[in-house]
Parts: C-alpha cells; structure tokens; sequence
C-alpha cells in the first residue's frame, strides 16, 4: 500500500529488512513520538500541547487523509488513532501504519465489504455492525481524533465512570447546548484557547462522529474548515506555518 502513497504528510518508507520468516519497515525517523504520547499520561513536569498546536495537528492530519481519500484509486486508512500519528520536531503530524489501510470503492461502488478491522473507540458504528466500509468511516475516526485533541481524554477509558468511558459518548451528552462545549475542554489548557475556535472544532467533531455516515462531511470539507479557523485563531507566523504543511 505504501507504494501507491507519497505525501509530506504521511511517513515515509525508507527500507525494510526481511530475514527468515522476521520482517522488519524502516520509516523515517519522527523525534516526538506519537501523539498519544502528548495527550495522555503525560510526566508530571511534562508540558502539555497547547490550543494552537493540538489544532495544528488537526489540520495536517485531514490534510494526510484528504491525500489518501483522494488518491487514484482512492485509500481508506481504516486506523487512525492518536497513537498512529507520528510528530517531528516541530510538531509536524504524519501519518503512519497503513497494515489496515484499503482501497475504497470506485466507480458505481458506494462501499467496501471487508472484515472489521481497526480500534475500538474509533470504528463507525456501520462499519462495525456491517463491514460496509466508506471514506465516511475515516471520517468518524477523525471526528474521535479530534475530540481527543480538544479534551486530552482517551477514545475509551475503562478508568472513568461507566457514563465517561467512551468518549463519543461523554460528549455527544454535551453537543446540543455551545454553553457546555467548555466542559469538553481539556483541563491541561487551563482556560487558553479561543473560544470562537473552540466552537468551531467542537462542531466540527459532533459532524464527523454523527451516526448517519451520510450526514458526516468528507475529509475536503474539513480542512477547508480548520484552514479557515486557524488562519483566523492564531498568529501570523503559525498561519505561515500551518498554510506550507
């Protein structure tokens, strides 16, 4: 799969070594880990994300699946999680780990029929209950991604109370009134973040997990939405940043 993809915002494929029945991918190297490292559990000195780069993270991360969904034929990642996305340095996402990723449907096809694969926490409820796999189902991921992103908890949590353990679930309670979208937000920010920017991811989430797949947006919708929001939200060397990624 990785033959059919090159884009700044996925990994790259250096090499493999393969001896005996032991394979081994060699990718480039990303300093920072993965981002499920900045989210959760981090070490009590530990700085955590700010607004503007968890949001950064947003964005390149749609950009990588805008790539992937619009490719010939087009890619369904099928996995992506906060532990799937690598960061460089300067916090640059990539994707990473395409062992699930699928050709999606072409021509008249609306789906895919596969067996379910994936992360529980992350999978769209129609393709975990019918195997019938679309773009909108990378979209779901995206929208948990994102939830991730805003409130630092994880996709499933067995350590909450039974109500907070699923995390689409815990804020879904909290979409149909803006006055509770601040109760989504992840103590760790300790109040910095734009508000108007707030909304606007948190719309965009509630959008991307609703159960009806047809009533999600595709991945070329929301980066038109997050190019907006922080072209609008942060400075202007970010916005220089973020418009070259």
């Amino acid at each position: 799969m990785l033959n059919l993809l090159n884009h700044k915002n996925l990994v790259k494929l250096l090499g493999y070594c393969a001896d005996g029945d032991q394979r081994l991918l060699v990718y480039e190297y990303m300093a920072l880990g993965s981002l499920d490292m900045h989210l959760h559990d981090l070490p009590p000195r530990a700085k955590p994300l700010d607004w503007n780069t968890r949001m950064k993270i947003a964005l390149v991360t749609a950009k990588g699946l805008k790539y992937m969904h619009e490719a010939t034929p087009p890619v369904i990642y099928r996995d992506l999680k906060s532990s799937n996305i690598l960061l460089d340095e300067n916090y640059q996402a990539k994707l990473s780990d395409f062992g699930l990723a699928k050709l999606g449907p072409i021509g008249d096809m609306s789906h895919v029929t596969t067996r379910v694969m994936g992360t529980y926490g992350y999978c769209a409820p129609e393709y975990f209950m019918t195997g019938q796999l679309t773009m909108k189902s990378d979209v779901y991921s995206y929208g948990v991604l994102l939830l991730e992103l805003i409130s630092g908890r994880r996709a499933i949590d067995e350590k909450r109370p039974q109500p907070e353990r699923s995390l689409v679930v815990w804020a879904k309670a909290h979409f149909n009134n803006r006055r509770n979208f601040i109760k989504l937000v992840d103590p760790q920010l300790q109040g910095r973040f734009p508000m108007e920017g707030l909304y606007q991811a948190v719309a965009i989430a509630a959008m991307c997990v609703h159960t009806q797949a047809s009533a999600r947006p595709l991945i070329s919708d929301i980066v038109d939405s997050l190019t907006y929001m922080t072209r609008r939200d942060t400075s202007p060397q970010l916005r220089k940043s973020l418009m070259t990624k």
